[in-house]
């Protein structure tokens, strides 16, 4: 039997909070490492328990959820934690931030609790959780302000066919989507996948998208 998931839970709001710490603990393959109001607090409580999975609320005192995931999941920290954000429609520049600072993913406070547990569930086996139309509104809405002057697609190194995979997975499409749209296999497309993100030196799916809107692959 496999151990359960440790999960840290971080939201400044108290009652948002003990709901959130009610339903993880009573799943049978889940338990609560520890609970915080503040992203300083956050921090400091992963790196003593060593939590699975962060759940990451964004406007936090003291230190927000976005430098707390910095500091947890960011570049260059050599031991990164997974980070579930969950947050509201209005902080979707945050959202978009928070991805980029390392988060495998984000949810919507007002989601059903299957999708909240799925999403834990999935952050913690290492795959990237993303919802597509969610994706596209905030990634796209915040991406285009940085991208670069020019165009570089001349100097990705990605093949005529990988590059329409990227900009698949951009548009939130899944693997079998992707298999649909391109008359090709499942096997086929995660062959794709793996040699883009090995190129571009990319983490998971929800980089690749963010990489994708900032160099203009995507709108």
């Amino acid at each position: 039997m496999s151990p359960p998931i440790r999960v840290l839970v971080c939201d400044d709001q108290m009652l948002i909070r003990t709901g959130l710490v009610t339903i993880i603990d009573a799943q049978p393959d889940m338990e609560v490492a520890g609970e915080c109001g503040d992203g300083q607090t956050g921090v400091e409580i992963a790196h003593r328990v060593q939590p699975d999975v962060v759940v990451m609320d964004i406007r936090m005192p003291v230190l927000d959820g976005l430098e707390a995931t910095r500091l947890l999941a960011g570049a260059g920290v050599p031991h990164p934690v997974k980070v579930l954000v969950v947050t509201t429609f209005n902080l979707d520049e945050y959202v978009y931030e928070a991805l980029r600072a390392g988060a495998s993913g984000f949810l919507l406070k007002d989601a059903p609790p299957d999708r909240l547990l799925h999403g834990i569930r999935t952050v913690a086996t290492g795959a990237a959780l993303l919802d597509p139309d969610v994706t596209r509104r905030l990634v796209g809405r915040y991406a285009a302000r940085i991208r670069p002057a020019e165009n570089t697609l001349r100097d990705l190194p990605l093949t005529p066919r990988e590059l329409e995979v990227l900009r698949l997975i951009a548009d939130g499409l899944s693997n079998s989507e992707i298999a649909a749209a391109l008359v090709i296999s499942q096997e086929t497309v995660k062959t794709f996948v793996s040699r883009i993100l090995t190129k571009l030196q990319l983490r998971d799916r929800v980089q690749a998208v963010v990489y994708a809107y900032r160099h203009g692959l995507a709108t």
